[in-house]
């Protein structure tokens, strides 16, 4: 019988969640370009860290079915990348908000 983790992490991926997560990704990093380049603001790296989580789910929900491996590999990078965010965030704030 196969857990829920099994199911969750290594299940099939899904094209329609890879294009919400893909454009998301790509929303947020235009946002941050623009702030950075034209009004000369600093980076807010904990929107950095969003955009490579979001980047990284939208990239495994976007591999064919065949390649479950691989996406659940890429899903639980990206959780490591947004929960190292949330650790960085409640250890030494001051390092994502400038």
């Amino acid at each position: 019988m196969p857990s829920i983790i099994d199911k969750t992490v290594f299940g099939e991926p899904s094209r329609g969640l890879a294009l919400v997560y893909l454009c998301g990704a790509l929303l947020l990093a235009g946002q941050q370009g623009y702030y950075v380049i034209v009004e000369g603001a600093t980076p807010f790296y904990a929107g950095l860290f969003l955009i490579a989580g979001m980047a990284l789910s939208g990239i495994a929900e976007s591999l064919p079915k065949p390649r479950r491996r691989a996406a659940g590999v890429l899903r639980l990078t990206a959780l490591v990348v947004l929960v190292s965010m949330f650790v960085i965030m409640i250890v030494t704030p001051e390092l994502l908000t400038n």
